[in-house]
């Protein structure tokens, strides 16, 4: 009777130990969900928060929409100034290519001008052959002037280095200070563009 109550006795002392262990797992247990609990929670907010509305997901697209066509826009005016900058300059080269050959075809015609005038300077009987080289001459000059080609004034003017140039020098009483008192060869510009400096004698440099 005695082994038999005190291995009853034994049985309940293990029952007790097993359920005080699973007590205490399943309090260590409560702990721990208790400790994990507020993290889920705020997991929760964090996710919700992350969340877009509808509204709020179109407005980003419409911000990102408006940075590119602006950014469009930026590049469009870059090419339309760079084209612009181009076609001025093309234009301003084909300008003066256009001057430089006209410049250079006159600057030819200029030696023909030249003897059509030493021509009439020299005396003739043959009132027809002086009539004839002044009409040839009258057609060479009104081309020349359609092509605006203009006679550089020089006689009784200031002398100028820029449409002057200067062979001799003199003092005569009957022209001012540093002024042109003859002519050797007439001078010629294209616009604004000299071909040709007049040659000349300047009095009282």
């Amino acid at each position: 009777m005695a082994d038999k109550n005190d291995m009853t006795e034994n049985i309940d002392t293990v029952s007790e130990e097993a359920a005080d262990s699973e007590n205490t797992a399943a309090a260590e247990d409560g702990e721990d969900i208790g400790i994990d609990a507020p993290n889920a929670e705020n997991a929760g907010e964090d996710a919700k928060e992350q969340e877009q509305s509808p509204e709020d997901a179109l407005g980003e697209k419409v911000k990102e929409l408006e940075k590119k066509l602006a950014d469009e826009e930026e590049k469009y005016k870059r090419l339309d100034a760079e084209y612009y900058n181009y076609r001025t300059r093309s234009i301003k080269e084909k300008q003066e290519a256009a001057s430089e050959a006209s410049a250079k075809a006159v600057e030819e015609i200029l030696s023909v001008i030249d003897n059509f005038e030493r021509a009439l300077e020299t005396e003739t009987t043959d009132e027809a052959y002086k009539k004839g080289v002044e009409l040839i001459f009258r057609q060479f000059k009104d081309i020349l002037a359609k092509l605006g080609v203009e006679e550089i004034e020089a006689e009784g003017k200031p002398f100028d280095p820029n449409f002057h140039h200067a062979v001799s020098q003199v003092e005569d009483e009957n022209f001012g200070e540093n002024t042109v008192c003859k002519v050797f060869q007439k001078g010629y510009k294209l616009g604004s563009k000299v071909i040709r400096c007049a040659m000349v004698s300047v009095a009282n440099p």
